[in-house]
C-alpha cells in the first residue's frame, strides 16, 4: 500500500509540474501569445500524463486524480480506506508540485492565484464535460484496450485544454494545487468550490452512464 500512495503522490506532483512549469514556460517564451502559450501547456500536460500513466500504472493504477478514484471506488475496485488515501496524496502531491515549479522558475514558493476568469456556468458546464469525457476515456479504453490507455488520456487531455472553456481541469487535486500559484495555470482561490463539486457530481452520472454502455 506504501509503495501505491507513493506513486499516487509522485504522479500527481509530477502531473502539476508538467502543467505549471510548461504554464510559466510558454507564457513568458510567447510574447503575449495566449495561443502559443495554451497549445505549449497543453502538449506538455499530455507528455507528461502519458509517461506517468505508462510508469506509474502497474503499481497504483495511475489515478493521480480524486474524480477517478472516486469512479473506480463506485465500480467496487478500490475500498474505501486506501481511496482515502489515494485522494489525500494526490492533494498534497499537487501541492507539492506546483512549489517545486516555483523554485524551478525562481518564483516566490507560497502563492495564491489572482486568475479570476474561471467561474461561471459556462465554465461549470464546462467542466462537467471535461470530466465526464476523461472517464468515458479511461473505462472505454480499459474495456477495449487496456494497453492504450496512456495513450487516450493524454491524447485526451491535450485536446480538451482546446475544445472546453475551462481548460479542463477535470481533477480535484488538480484544481486546489494550481489554486496555489499565481500564473499562467492558476485559479483564484474563491472560484475552486464551484468547479469541485461540478467535477465530483459528475462522476456518478459518468458511473450510471458508463458502465451500462461498457458492460459485458
Amino acid at each position: 500500500m506504501m509503495r501505491k500512495l507513493v506513486a499516487e503522490g509522485l504522479g500527481t506532483a509530477l502531473l502539476l509540474i508538467g502543467v505549471g512549469g510548461s504554464g510559466i514556460m510558454g507564457q513568458t517564451l510567447a510574447g503575449g501569445n495566449i495561443a502559443i502559450a495554451l497549445l505549449a501547456n497543453a502538449i506538455a500536460t499530455g507528455c507528461m500524463l502519458y509517461v506517468i500513466i505508462t510508469t506509474l500504472g502497474p503499481i497504483s493504477g495511475a489515478h493521480f486524480n480524486p474524480a477517478v478514484t472516486l469512479a473506480f471506488w463506485l465500480r467496487g475496485e478500490i475500498s474505501t480506506r486506501p481511496a482515502l488515501g489515494y485522494v489525500a496524496v494526490q492533494i498534497a502531491g499537487g501541492v507539492l508540485g506546483v512549489w517545486a515549479t516555483h523554485a524551478m522558475f525562481d518564483l516566490p514558493i507560497l502563492q495564491a492565484s489572482t486568475t479570476l476568469h474561471r467561474t461561471g456556468i459556462a465554465q461549470w458546464w464546462s467542466e462537467g464535460v471535461a470530466t465526464f469525457g476523461l472517464l468515458f476515456v479511461i473505462f472505454g479504453g480499459l474495456k477495449s484496450r487496456p494497453d492504450a490507455v496512456p495513450t487516450l488520456v493524454a491524447l485526451y487531455i491535450t485536446g480538451a485544454y482546446w475544445f472546453t472553456s475551462s481548460t479542463s481541469f477535470a481533477n480535484p487535486a488538480v484544481t486546489i494545487a494550481r489554486g496555489f500559484s499565481d500564473t499562467f495555470a492558476g485559479i483564484y482561490p474563491g472560484h475552486i468550490a464551484a468547479f469541485i463539486v461540478v467535477q465530483l457530481v459528475t462522476v456518478p452520472l459518468a458511473h450510471l452512464i458508463l458502465t451500462r454502455l461498457f458492460r459485458d
